[in-house]
């Protein structure tokens, strides 16, 4: 992975991230909050994945359904946030268009995506104080302002 600060101390902060093959996607959005200390941001990429899973919130059965991508894919769009979960630890939380070589496209909550060739992310921290917390009628963690 390589990434650059683009912005200057006392401005919001903000990385460009190049991903390589074989990475994967979400592990290295959590490893780059922990290793530069974000707490909040948003982000955006384009790229694409060798293999990949999604997933569909089932909401009658409180779960997420996945949907695994076992091909070479475009990523047309992928967008989320990261956030601390209740312990403290980074959370993201992305969901993905996937281009199929047929034109076709996949897309839902991004479970796992490693990178073929290149991922290419902007990563935008967030000014604000926010937490993810589990919402046990739903099965989910959702953000919530920090109190």
């Amino acid at each position: 992975m390589q990434s650059t600060l683009v912005s200057r101390a006392g401005e919001s902060r903000m990385w460009f991230v190049v991903l390589d093959a074989g990475e994967e996607a979400k592990q290295a959005l959590v490893d780059l909050a922990r290793n530069e200390n974000i707490t909040a941001a948003s982000f955006v990429a384009l790229g694409a994945f060798e293999k990949a899973t999604v997933a569909y919130f089932d909401w009658a059965a409180r779960q997420y359904r996945p949907i695994p991508i076992g091909s070479q894919v475009e990523v047309i769009s992928l967008t989320g946030d990261i956030v601390p979960d209740a312990n403290g630890a980074p959370s993201l939380h992305a969901h993905t268009v996937l281009g199929l070589a047929d034109g076709h496209t996949r897309g839902g909550h991004l479970v796992e995506g490693i990178v073929r060739p290149t991922l290419e992310m902007t990563v935008t921290e967030t000014p604000g104080h926010l937490v993810r917390r589990r919402r046990p009628e739903m099965n989910l963690s959702l953000i919530q302002r920090e109190r």
